[in-house]
């Protein structure tokens, strides 16, 4: 399929990779025209407006916006809202506020023109590893959208099918899957974000107490050299607590077992903030999302080596770079 693709910065420019080597045409434009020459000496063709990506695509168009949340979003949408056509598709990518989704899709809807939200997990690594895609809007343009969602999906890979699932239908054990209607996508990728945040705090505190094993106001007997690198890493063989985030935990002490290349200043990108006001307007306790992201608050006004633990994994996944 043809698919044009704005926004060409870690996660846009490798999902449109991604689609071009599984043979997807795609036509990509960003503010950065670095960005852009980039993208075009890796086979894409590439814009330089908004107005020449939406001649350049042959109708119905399928634009895929992969930008930060909010304003920029906004004003993305707004602009393709005058420059697209009946039965054209609006996909957002990013990690937009579900509320938004939603008013989004009925203001375009009204134009004729479709919205699709799609909550995108897999960070830097997902070029090579696939994307996690959780998809909200209409059931007959998600499945016209279904090439594209399956190339960017990891697929089934050698992960065995739960017990129990044998034969039911659907795209989940595929890592892509339609979750129900406008502004559902982002939802359920929001609340994946919360648990993030919550599992994150968790290895971090977790590898804080076995730093400090050692202190001198423990008795003598009980004081702990430990190597943390090494327990990481037996942890990733066989233990229940095994995930991918303690396979980047364990990169992150192998390649610096101190951290010291980072200060412990933990940013949020707002969705651990919108799972608490879910769980607050549903009336669902949720102790632990809650204390995962105030933890993040208080790393901006001292750093503990928890910090720097969740800092070096935030890297690791997504790229994230610390505020200085």
């Amino acid at each position: 399929m043809q698919i044009g693709m704005i926004g060409l910065g870690k996660m846009g420019a490798n999902m449109a990779k991604r689609l071009m080597a599984d043979g997807h045409d795609c036509v990509g434009f960003d503010v950065n025209e670095t960005n852009v020459e980039n993208l075009k000496k890796a086979g894409a063709s590439g814009v330089t407006t908004l107005e020449e990506l939406v001649t350049t695509l042959k109708a119905p168009r399928v634009i895929w916006c992969m930008v930060p949340a909010g304003e920029i979003t906004e004003k993305t949408v707004a602009t393709l809202a005058e420059l697209l056509d009946k039965d054209d598709i609006v996909i957002d990518g990013g990690n937009s506020f579900y509320k938004d989704d939603v008013r989004r899709a009925e203001m375009l809807s009204s134009k004729g023109i479709h919205y699709i939200d799609v909550g995108t997990s897999g960070g830097v690594w997902g070029v090579e590893r696939g994307y996690c895609l959780m998809i909200g809007g209409s059931e007959q343009t998600v499945q016209y959208l279904d090439p594209i969602f399956k190339t960017l999906a990891p697929g089934k890979g050698k992960i065995d099918p739960t017990p129990g699932r044998k034969d039911l239908p659907g795209t989940s054990e595929h890592g892509y899957l339609h979750c129900g209607a406008a502004g559902s996508g982002h939802f359920v990728k929001m609340i994946h974000n919360g648990i993030e945040y919550g599992m994150m705090a968790a290895y971090a505190e977790g590898f804080d107490i076995l730093r400090n094993a050692d202190c001198k106001d423990l008795p003598e007997n009980m004081q702990y050299n430990l190597d943390l690198k090494d327990i990481a890493e037996v942890w990733r063989r066989g233990s229940v607590i095994g995930s991918w985030l303690l396979d980047l935990t364990a990169i992150s002490l192998a390649e610096d077992p101190e951290l010291s290349g980072y200060t412990g200043y933990v940013a949020d990108s707002g969705e651990g903030r919108w799972t608490v006001q879910a769980a607050i307007e549903e009336a669902v306790p949720a102790n632990v999302l809650t204390a995962a992201l105030f933890s993040r608050f208080r790393s901006r006004r001292e750093h503990t080596f928890a910090d720097k633990m969740l800092s070096a994994m935030r890297k690791q996944f997504g790229g994230h770079v610390e505020k200085k």
